[in-house]
């Protein structure tokens, strides 16, 4: 196992997320001071999500031509000079640019992921990947915590700054001591810009492919919707989802004019619930799945997923910071469960031979409700403060029913039947 770059690898998606962290719960209010409306909030807050969708499988495709080191160079360079934008983002079309270019710049986890497949041996390399969750965990500790400060005290531009400043370093340090781990890509780098031999099948028209890829996900929707439990969890997969980031999207900005919280105080909410997280997911949720089981698990984290949502906005406006956080807690703990139970179950439950296709399309479910969240949660929240908390609290009841019925159905993987093991 080469720790060296491996170190280094980590570090990049750990800044990655710090500069992520800093930005995110400063958009929507930021967004409206700029005169957008809650539909644009939403599109404003879903474009990062929407070009990271785009651009993770073409920059992984890439990086297996080119090698990764230079994949992740460009990606990374992509990174900073999206957050010099954001510094300079005084209006709505230029922040909807600086989002844009971050969310695919941000889009190189892929790679990343490929980077420490390629680096590690099958023993460590579990480890090595849990290591990037406990990235995305940190990052969300510290980026809202250090961007609400810095917003509070020097405003936008130094926001920016800051941001950019991190992913630079970032830059060089992967210039300097990141090698190429993709040995492969020697032999063919750049190859791809070369006319292909005459004997080369033909290229594939873009109508083509995406015809192939709505086949594919199709013939992927056939095989989950064969299995019942596998169809109630991807079902549930996408409604706790739609909830969850429904929800995020307007609390910034109830923080903000309900609770008359300030940027660096809504840092330390983020930061408050990201804690939590760890704690949850770091050490206890091991030891409660062992006690509990999955089953029990999921359903009391969609109980708790409920009060963290519905009640948020009926606190007093003067109880942020205790009954407020109240909530929250029952937010996080719920999220901490619901989350990683859910793609754990689906594993688990999935057709034998078939567990890679059908954990890509979970992984698709989830990043098309977490494109579709920010525009509900602003809507919503346009047409009254309670309606995102309302419609979340509803979403994470019709989960908690779901939950109810999969304890008709014992943990197994299944046989693939005559239609499934076609699709």
């Amino acid at each position: 196992m080469k720790r060296s770059p491996l170190v280094i690898v980590l570090l990049t998606v750990l800044l990655d997320l710090i500069g992520f962290g800093i930005v995110l719960p400063l958009l929507p209010t930021y967004s409206k001071a700029l005169g957008a409306s809650p539909a644009m909030i939403g599109l404003i807050t879903a474009i990062f999500s929407i070009m990271q969708f785009i651009f993770s499988p073409l920059w992984g495709k890439l990086s297996d031509k080119i090698g990764r080191r230079p994949v992740m160079l460009i990606s990374i360079f992509i990174t900073a000079f999206s957050y010099l934008v954001f510094s300079q983002a005084s209006t709505i079309p230029l922040l909807i640019f600086a989002r844009g270019l971050s969310g695919m710049g941000s889009a190189n986890i892929a790679t990343a992921q490929a980077y420490i497949t390629d680096v590690t041996d099958s023993k460590n390399r579990s480890g090595a990947m849990g290591m990037i969750g406990a990235a995305f965990g940190i990052g969300f500790i510290i980026g809202p915590l250090v961007g609400g400060v810095l917003k509070h005290n020097f405003g936008i531009p130094m926001v920016g700054y800051v941001s950019a400043a991190l992913i630079a370093f970032d830059f060089i340090l992967a210039l300097f001591l990141l090698p190429e781990s993709n040995k492969s890509a020697k032999k063919i780098k750049f190859g791809f810009l070369k006319k292909a031999p005459a004997n080369d099948e033909p290229k594939q028209s873009p109508l083509l492919l995406i015809s192939e890829k709505t086949t594919e996900f199709v013939d992927g929707l056939k095989l989950v919707f064969s299995s019942r439990p596998l169809a109630l969890l991807m079902v549930a997969n996408f409604i706790y989802t739609l909830a969850i980031v429904n929800m995020q999207v307007a609390s910034i900005l109830l923080w903000k004019e309900y609770f008359s919280a300030t940027d660096e105080q809504i840092g330390y909410l983020f930061a408050y619930v990201g804690i939590w997280s760890v704690v949850v997911q770091g050490g206890l949720i091991g030891k409660l799945i062992k006690k509990l089981g999955e089953h029990k698990l999921f359903l009391w984290g969609h109980l708790f997923t409920f009060v963290g949502v519905f009640f948020v906005p009926f606190a007093p406006k003067t109880s942020l910071f205790s009954v407020g956080l109240f909530i929250l807690l029952f937010f996080a703990i719920g999220t901490s469960l619901v989350s990683p139970i859910n793609f754990s179950m689906i594993s688990l439950y999935s057709y034998k031979q078939k567990q890679g296709k059908i954990m890509g399309l979970s992984q698709s479910i989830n990043s098309f409700a977490r494109i579709m969240g920010p525009f509900s949660g602003s809507i919503l929240y346009g047409m009254n403060f309670h309606a995102p908390y309302i419609v979340a609290g509803v979403l994470t009841l019709l989960g908690t029913l779901i939950a109810i019925d999969l304890f008709k159905y014992k943990i197994e993987a299944l046989e693939p039947s005559a239609e499934a093991g076609n699709a």
